[in-house]
């Protein structure tokens, strides 16, 4: 039973359609032309590494799909509103339906409706697909595009101090005592903070204490002289395990839960954590950003078409809904630094905007 907030079952479903239609048009042509743009940026990458062909180029073609769905959804909902109620503006449907009595908001309601269904979904989405496309996506650009670490865990670009010395890797697999580091650099520096020496190896396990260096290479930067180290090399004894836990956590590529786990470990080593609650709220905020587009944009479907102020309500409509993007990022980025707190700066941007777009409504059409 439908309440009486929304019109007729027929028209509710006849809106609901058209509004989704054109959503996933949008989004179909938004994500196709920029992975076309994207591959002809990193197609070179790609095969650059011996052994790639067109089954690695399409492999990073899937895992790119989920991020751009995920990134430009909320912009597609924003397109299709406006096309969608200026369509109906266009052919008289808009005054038909407000000369059967129903105000802007009933008029609006099944799209309100439909853009709350795709926020959940989205939501799902990001937890589900988008964080371990980005995980897989960033260990795979760590090693150039080579073999993909079989560890969904794996991590890449990996900093740990040690004192004055620094243990570089480039990924980091494993758990516990079974870390593997790859890609490793060992810089020891004196007490000026001047580099004194550097150790590349291909692989480092860890030593119980200290890390265990396979295949390593030495320069010694005061004689600029360079060896290769016969046997094994235990470097970095004061970077624990606790340590290699506490790396850098990617929000991106870890789900909610996951995300709350390593802010607590963070908060339990005293680190700040600030722009990782900032993301952690965001993961919720972000996807809810669809219901706000109906209402950005609904400024597109009112008013007489006759009049000629069709194209201006609808950039009215697109430079609202961009508007939001922008003070989102901007207050998203003030969160990270510490200027926001984390949650105002994850949620301020849409209650500001749902207030902004409320009330240009109701001056207008109500």
């Amino acid at each position: 039973m439908l309440f009486d907030f929304f019109p007729s079952r027929r028209l509710t479903i006849y809106l609901a359609k058209t509004f989704v239609v054109r959503i996933l048009a949008v989004l179909a042509m938004l994500v196709v032309v920029l992975l076309m743009l994207d591959l002809l940026g990193k197609t070179g990458d790609i095969l650059a590494f011996e052994g790639n062909g067109q089954p690695e180029v399409l492999q990073y073609a899937s895992l790119r799909i989920p991020q751009l769905v995920a990134r430009f959804l909320p912009y597609s909902v924003l397109l299709a509103t406006i096309i969608t109620l200026a369509t109906l503006n266009q052919n008289s449907e808009v005054v038909a339906m407000k000369a059967a009595g129903l105000s802007a908001h009933q008029i609006l309601a099944p799209l309100l409706l439909t853009a709350t269904i795709l926020a959940v979904i989205s939501f799902a989405f990001n937890e589900r697909v988008v964080t371990r496309a980005n995980a897989t996506l960033k260990a795979w650009e760590a090693v150039d595009y080579g073999n993909v670490p079989i560890d969904p865990a794996a991590r890449s670009n990996v900093y740990l101090n040690d004192g004055n010395d620094v243990l570089l890797a480039s990924t980091l697999t494993g758990k516990g005592e079974d870390f593997v580091m790859t890609g490793v650099t060992f810089y020891s520096r004196d007490d000026a903070g001047m580099i004194a020496s550097q150790i590349r190896a291909d692989r480092a396990t860890y030593a119980a204490p200290g890390w265990r260096l396979e295949n390593a290479r030495s320069f010694n930067v005061s004689t600029a002289r360079a060896q290769t180290i016969e046997g094994d090399l235990v470097v970095g004894e004061g970077v624990t395990l606790g340590q290699v836990e506490l790396r850098r956590v990617d929000p991106n590529a870890e789900p909610l839960a996951e995300l709350s786990r390593s802010i607590e470990a963070l908060k339990s080593a005293g680190r700040r954590t600030s722009e990782l609650e900032a993301k952690w709220w965001h993961k919720i905020s972000g996807p809810l950003s669809t219901i706000l587009m109906p209402l950005l944009g609904a400024v597109a479907g009112f008013g007489l078409a006759r009049s000629g102020q069709l194209f201006a309500r609808a950039v009215i409509g697109m430079a609202l809904g961009f508007a939001y993007f922008v003070v989102d990022n901007a207050a998203l980025a003030m969160g990270s630094f510490g200027g926001y707190p984390p949650l105002l700066a994850a949620w301020a941007p849409f209650f500001l905007f749902l207030f902004v777009g409320e009330t240009v409504l109701v001056r207008t059409e109500e």
